[in-house]
């Protein structure tokens, strides 16, 4: 393969130019979406909601895991939305919850919220193995320790335990439903609802990774990875070359997802700072710095899923790509705020 260089690099090669964009994504994914690398402080802004209702369902290979349930004002049980959270996802409340209003705004729009808890690196895949390094087991499965003990299977668990205990116990209707998420859970909802067209009508993805196969990212991802909790990626897709990667990224399925008219709402900001980046401290830019870079890494993967789709002639897409925007909660919450009328108008 010819080397490629990079425009005003002279001798900068392919290589060199893949290994920048690992290196950026490592830093963006660490970059826990709403929690600074240093220190690891949370920058909650709603927190616990008491109008939520913990959902205990058993998973036959991750035990119980808890979901927060908003119920919509008006009583019905049709309109169902699953909210996915991000990399780091915590093991006592959803981000969403933690970060944003929308469990109470949408059910507002009467619409029932599901936000699953933890699943951090998960990508919410069904696994092939428990995470571990060099043959040698990881020590638990809880955050802050190392690795997952016990074989994560989301996929299975999203879209049959808990979506057959809700229909159960709560009268949920488990078809046309709806799926959204950022970052990581912007990548899933994808995948859910291409791979379970019958469960969910409608996906949205907030600065998703949706060209997972382009250079660099597989590379960034695996690094990400060992760096968050030493995370072996390949337990989760296998290496590099497994048809598991090419499963779960959305630009090489995008013909399914037009072929089976899966609504679609997608969205990255530009990576530029705007009205809720307001850095005060040395930590605050350092964050603000690597919140620019992952949005901007975000923007080029979800730009890459449009030209796909766009050479596809698919027309069940919404797009939003606004001036300003770095990967941070505010502008995700205000991203479910513009696609409510629309989530509401293709649910069940």
């Amino acid at each position: 393969m010819r080397a490629v260089t990079e425009r005003g690099r002279p001798g900068t090669t392919r290589r060199a130019v893949v290994k920048r964009i690992s290196v950026a994504l490592t830093m963006a994914l660490l970059m826990p979406l709403g929690i600074a690398v240093l220190g690891n402080t949370a920058t909650a802004s709603a927190a616990f909601n008491p109008a939520g209702q913990d959902f205990w369902v058993d998973s036959v290979t991750m035990g119980p895991i808890k979901s927060r349930i908003f119920r919509a004002y008006d009583g019905n049980t049709n309109r169902v939305v699953y909210a996915l959270d991000g990399l780091r996802a915590r093991d006592d409340l959803n981000g969403w919850e933690i970060e944003t209003d929308v469990g109470r705004t949408l059910a507002a729009a009467n619409i029932n919220v599901v936000m699953p808890v933890g699943g951090q690196n998960s990508f919410y895949s069904d696994w092939y193995a428990p995470s571990t390094f060099l043959g040698a087991a990881s020590l638990s499965g809880g955050a802050g320790d190392v690795g997952q003990r016990n074989r994560y299977t989301w996929e299975t668990f999203l879209t049959h335990d808990l979506r057959n205990a809700m229909a159960a116990r709560l009268g949920f209707s488990p078809t046309r439903n709806g799926v959204f998420g950022l970052s990581m859970g912007g990548s899933a909802a994808l995948t859910l609802a291409n791979y379970h067209p019958d469960q969910f009508s409608y996906a949205g993805s907030f600065s998703g990774y949706l060209n997972i196969s382009a250079p660099g990212m597989k590379e960034g991802m695996r690094a990400a990875f060992l760096s968050q909790n030493g995370f072996n990626i390949d337990a989760m897709w296998g290496p590099p070359w497994d048809p598991a990667w090419l499963r779960n990224d959305p630009f090489v399925y995008a013909p399914s997802l037009k072929a089976h008219n899966t609504r679609l709402w997608i969205s990255a900001g530009s990576g530029l700072p705007g009205p809720f980046d307001r850095p005060m401290s040395p930590i605050d830019y350092f964050n603000t710095g690597n919140a620019m870079g992952l949005e901007a890494i975000a923007l080029v993967n979800t730009r890459a899923f449009q030209l796909r789709m766009s050479s596809l002639g698919a027309n069940n897409v919404t797009y939003d790509f606004p001036n300003v925007g770095t990967h941070s909660w505010g502008y995700w919450q205000d991203e479910v705020f513009k696609m409510t009328p629309d989530l509401s108008a293709h649910i069940g």
